[in-house]
């Protein structure tokens, strides 16, 4: 079985990266590193991908919970140091 340490490694994405991009799009984890992983390999895929961290920040502050935006604000701090977001 592949696990997610395995699916990690054949993206260019983190963990809490392919989590917030599977909430966000309402899909399996290695669906979202797949999804993640094509994203970053075209123009503007970053941005979009720093989008979706955006999002799911403002839902997660819609809903009242804090402790998981600020989670996923740390997510998306990871991934701007590690991505070029127009």
């Amino acid at each position: 079985m592949i696990s997610m340490e395995d699916i990690v490694g054949l993206t260019d994405l983190e963990e809490d990266e392919i989590e917030a991009i599977a909430e966000h799009e309402h899909i399996p984890e290695v669906a979202a590193a797949a999804l993640g992983d094509y994203l970053l390999h075209q123009a503007n895929g970053a941005s979009r991908v720093h989008e979706m961290i955006v999002e799911d920040i403002r839902e997660a502050l819609g809903r009242n919970d804090g402790p998981h935006a600020a989670s996923l604000y740390v997510t998306l701090k990871h991934f701007m140091h590690h991505h070029s977001v127009a």
